[in-house]
């Protein structure tokens, strides 16, 4: 059941870290073992930000003040009960898991929400696959959080929830954790594919500039699917991913369908760890899947981004990245060239990610991000971090 939480929290881990996450708690119930596991972490962050711009879907603030918060990062804190049972020649297992926020906006009670991200059961076998039913990460772009480095970190200080942006918005699409039913082929030579049909969302706006949808296809699910490739040769491993995302939204002249697609490759080599990544869509808007998507005479608009990002291993076990991407929006239908609709958000950040012990990571990363709306005008925001991840 490892594998699960994995997918979601401690991949992160292996890939940033010199050092791997803890098991977990591994407990034996009978025909069943449970395995509790999950993270801590929190940051102190700074943010100094420049211009006066009104940029509609824009991830910098506007203004010249400096903020402050002590907030979680991009991983929500998570305590997860997971577990696992051979039955009927099936491998099934089953992760259900908790959220708690760490920011607070009034006093030691006030503002902290809570979460719940997982709540799925999986059944199969190695020789022909496996099922999953419920709650999880998204399948489509999920490759290209996974693979972030600020996933440990800040990133863009934005709040999404109970956590920051990361990267999202300023290189990928949010994969988000949907409903679904998903079939995941076995594992052949390196070769490995999922397809899907997961919760649809509307489409929906952050201003007056953008349409929302009148709903889902007459609740017509999304579709997802990914495919990878992962190798390994002396030194040297990699992985090479394809994904994509497909769902019908009612109510709109063009672009009824709103489809993105991605490809993004990591490979290791000794100290050295390098990742790039680059999507496209029509209708799937920018940051959020299906924000900003169409224009007020609902027509879809195309959009596209990407990162790279490169880290090194000191030999202190430290793991120093750098990475920026930026995620782009064109205008459609109506939508005049001076507007106030997002264009562009950009990040370039760099960081510090030392394993203070086997469970614990201690981060500092800076961040530079800048939004720019359809006329060219711009907001920059200068942000630091200093925290801690703790995993177990």
């Amino acid at each position: 059941m490892n594998k699960n939480i994995k997918l979601a929290v401690a991949g992160a881990v292996l890939a940033l870290s010199a050092t791997a996450a803890n098991a977990g708690i591994i407990i034996p119930a009978g025909e069943w073992t449970v395995d509790l596991s999950g993270n801590v972490n929190s940051y102190s962050i700074w943010s100094d930000q420049k211009g006066t711009a009104t940029v509609q879907g824009g991830l910098a603030a506007g203004g010249t003040n400096t903020a402050a918060a002590q907030s979680t990062g991009l991983l929500p804190n998570f305590l997860s009960v997971a577990g696992s049972s051979r039955q009927n020649d099936l491998d099934v297992t089953f992760l259900i898991s908790m959220n708690p926020g760490g920011y607070t906006a009034n006093g030691a009670s006030g503002g902290s929400a809570s979460e719940h991200r997982q709540a799925f059961m999986t059944f199969g076998d190695k020789s022909w696959g496996s099922v999953k039913i419920g709650k999880d990460l998204g399948i489509y772009a999920s490759d290209a959080i996974l693979n972030d480095m600020t996933l440990l970190g800040v990133g863009s200080p934005n709040l999404l929830g109970t956590t920051t942006l990361g990267r999202i918005g300023s290189g990928f699409q949010y994969a988000d954790w949907k409903q679904q039913m998903a079939y995941t082929t076995p594992n052949m030579n390196g070769f490995q594919a999922t397809v899907g049909i997961t919760q649809a969302w509307n489409a929906i706006t952050t201003g007056a500039l953008s349409s929302a949808g009148t709903g889902t296809g007459g609740g017509s699910p999304a579709y997802e699917g990914k495919a990878s490739y992962s190798f390994a040769a002396n030194d040297v491993t990699g992985k090479v991913w394809v994904s994509g995302f497909s769902q019908k939204v009612n109510g709109m002249v063009s672009g009824e369908t709103a489809y993105s697609a991605d490809i993004g490759a990591n490979l290791k080599a000794g100290v050295l760890d390098l990742t790039g990544y680059y999507y496209a869509g029509e209708g799937t808007g920018t940051t959020i899947m299906l924000r900003d998507g169409y224009s007020l005479d609902r027509r879809a608009r195309e959009s596209d981004g990407g990162y790279v990002q490169a880290k090194v291993t000191l030999p202190t076990k430290t793991v120093a990245g750098i990475s920026w991407g930026r995620s782009n929006l064109d205008r459609a239908g109506t939508d005049a060239d001076g507007s106030n609709l997002v264009k562009e958000n950009e990040m370039t950040t760099a960081g510090l990610y030392h394993p203070l012990t086997k469970s614990i990571n201690l981060v500092a990363e800076y961040s530079h991000v800048k939004s720019q709306n359809q006329a060219n005008q711009e907001n920059k925001n200068n942000v630091g971090s200093l925290g801690a991840i703790l995993f177990f």
